[in-house]
């Protein structure tokens, strides 16, 4: 793993497919809200549906007139469609398939061990500079509070 992504640095711009195929760029959400970019390593695994979950529970606090949130993995569009019809994910989940976890490597939360991105946290604000970032080791899961001081930092 590099190091991850610094407050204060710009975000790389990154274009990636989501669950329906349709591209969803960086630049793009920034120019309408903050963007909050959640990594996670892999669909249908009860760590990462939790903490999906979480967000599609509390949809209104991830998604409204000065946020939005979307999910990123390694795994392909056609197994993000599945899992996010079934979990009822109303959410964009983007696609960092190929090249394998480039987004997650520029962003400083791709496990070349693992092969898959660890769990990454990223708030961007409109002008692409990161706001909050955090990170989870490889297996462990994020830290229940990484979701409110990455809600407060929206609110700075």
């Amino acid at each position: 793993m590099q190091d991850l992504i610094a407050v204060g640095s710009r975000a790389p711009d990154f274009t990636l497919p989501d669950q329906n195929n349709q591209r969803v760029n960086l630049s793009t959400l920034t120019d309408e809200r903050r963007t909050l970019l959640v990594f996670f390593p892999l669909a249908f695994t009860g760590n990462c549906e939790g903490e999906l979950g979480l967000i599609r529970d509390r949809l209104p606090e991830f998604d409204n007139d000065s946020l939005t949130t979307v999910a990123i993995s390694v795994g392909p569009p056609p197994t993000h469609k599945v899992w996010s019809s079934a979990q009822g994910f109303l959410f964009p989940i983007l696609s960092d398939f190929w090249p394998h976890g480039a987004v997650a490597q520029q962003y400083g939360v791709f496990s070349e061990r693992h092969g898959y991105s660890l769990r990454g946290t990223v708030l961007v604000d409109r002008d692409r500079s990161v706001l909050f970032s955090d990170a989870a080791e490889a297996g462990a899961p994020r830290d229940d509070s990484v979701w409110e001081r990455a809600l407060a930092a929206v609110q700075v």
